[in-house]
């Protein structure tokens, strides 16, 4: 695939309704659930992000029937139980992480075989974490070192249920060891350390599974089902994704007199730390409704730019519930008053890309004075907008293109990025939503050599 480079110069106020696409957690599970359900099951505002695309293509060809209709509507007709079928083919996950460690719990419970292989960033990335606890269970993986894909997974047809304890909090992990419980003999349970999102058990629960969910004596959260449960089809309406959602909040906070809504956002109290940690740094951001949506917490907001935010500590038990938006708030310290000190990074070495390293390279050369730590970023901002004007190397990831982009609205100079390409596969609109409340992104014409950025026939 051809790089798309871009920059984003300064811009005015921005002002208008954001429209993010669905949750990109809360999609890939509905596919995969709905793909595994008795019945049929009906997605609306599913977020049809490359990641997603790739769920929906590997649960057909595993035998699900997955379409969208011409309503705009997803319908998932699934197998059933035990109705999972080997595929005649290799599966390709692109790069989605998510997709790939839920379905190798997925896979694991099936007398099947199953190959899995990924994009150049997937390829990148240990998967030991998921294999280690399915191997107790009784399935079989041949893979690279550390779990690296290409993969084979060898199911079992009947997993022994295991008592599991996370070494880290990870959904990824809890949730394909869950899954792969739904085909063990016995009652499988994981004890998370600390909590991280639980998507995987409101999903399970709207799909008719019983969970039992409770607390041990240290007050970990003890999550526990029985093994045998058939998913029931059902309706499933996706809220907007609060890690999307994150990128034009926090341009607006950045662009002084911009006023922004965003609408229907999920504020799952496991993925929210971003908007209080904002709101920490003084940001203006008021709730304007909170309600039920399918198990989630959903909120419309109103954000307000002009006000100058202040450098904080960011709490490190709050990492697990925005340990994706911490690329877009580096961003947002970086033009704060004060410094910020973010800790228990350790996670951001192991995503898309080297997270954590690729922030503080391009802060740096943006001009902003920073310390990076094995696990650690302090930031000290002057509360002036920055220098910019350097190009950022965005290693396929989708989140370190973006949150550089937001940057060079606030910039001195226009902030570069080598490829936009990969922002399709979670926010494939991002582009055209943020020229429409007023955003200045372009494609960089002496970069590429031409004057079109593909993003859906923008320009």
């Amino acid at each position: 695939m051809n790089k798309q480079p871009a920059y984003a110069k300064k811009s005015g106020p921005l002002n208008g309704h954001a429209v993010v696409p669905g949750d990109k957690s809360i999609s890939h599970r509905s596919i995969m659930f709905g793909g595994l359900a008795e019945g049929e099951t009906i997605i609306s505002g599913l977020l049809e992000g490359e990641d997603v695309l790739a769920t929906a293509e590997a649960m057909r060809k595993l035998g699900a029937t997955i379409n969208k209709d011409d309503d705009g509507l997803w319908r998932c007709y699934g197998v059933g139980a035990k109705g999972l079928r080997e595929s005649a083919e290799i599966i390709d996950m692109g790069n989605s992480g998510t997709s790939i460690r839920l379905l190798i719990g997925v896979v694991s419970g099936y007398a099947i075989s199953t190959f899995f292989v990924g994009d150049a960033s997937l390829s990148k990335r240990p998967m030991n974490r998921v294999m280690n606890p399915l191997k107790e269970m009784g399935a079989e993986f041949i893979s690279r070192d550390q779990g690296r894909i290409p993969l084979a997974v060898k199911g079992a047809p009947s997993l022994r249920a295991i008592d599991y304890v996370l070494p880290v909090a990870s959904a990824q992990v809890k949730s394909a060891v869950l899954l792969a419980g739904l085909n063990a003999s016995g009652k499988t349970q994981v004890t998370e350390p600390a909590a991280c999102r639980d998507h995987t058990e409101n999903m399970l629960r709207h799909f008719d599974v019983n969970i039992d969910i409770t607390k041990d004596d240290e007050g970990r959260r003890v999550i526990s089902l029985e093994g045998g449960q058939t998913l029931q089809g059902c309706a499933v309406d996706v809220p907007a994704d609060p890690s999307s959602a994150a990128f034009p909040v926090v341009a607006a906070l950045l662009c002084p007199d911009s006023e922004v809504d965003v609408f229907g956002i999920c504020y799952n109290e496991t993925r929210n730390g971003i908007y209080k940690t904002l709101i920490e740094m003084g940001a203006d951001i008021e709730i304007l409704r909170s309600y039920d949506q399918g198990g989630e917490t959903v909120v419309d907001m109103r954000v307000r730019g002009g006000k100058t935010l202040q450098g904080i500590d960011v709490p490190a038990d709050r990492v697990p519930s925005m340990i994706d938006e911490f690329p877009v708030l580096a961003v947002a310290a970086a033009c704060a008053e004060g410094t910020t000190r973010m800790v228990g990074l350790e996670e951001l070495r192991v995503k898309e890309s080297d997270r954590l390293a690729l922030v503080a390279k391009g802060l740096a050369e943006a001009g902003v004075e920073l310390e990076e730590g094995a696990d650690n970023l302090t930031i000290h901002g002057t509360g002036k907008p920055l220098k910019g004007g350097n190009t950022v190397e965005t290693m396929h990831d989708h989140r370190i293109a973006m949150s550089f982009l937001v940057l060079g609205l606030a910039s001195d100079e226009p902030m570069h990025i080598d490829d936009a390409s990969p922002i399709r596969t979670s926010f494939p609109n991002f582009i055209s939503l943020m020229r429409g409340i007023g955003a200045t992104i372009e494609a960089d014409d002496a970069a590429s050599g031409n004057n079109v950025l593909r993003f859906e026939g923008e320009l």
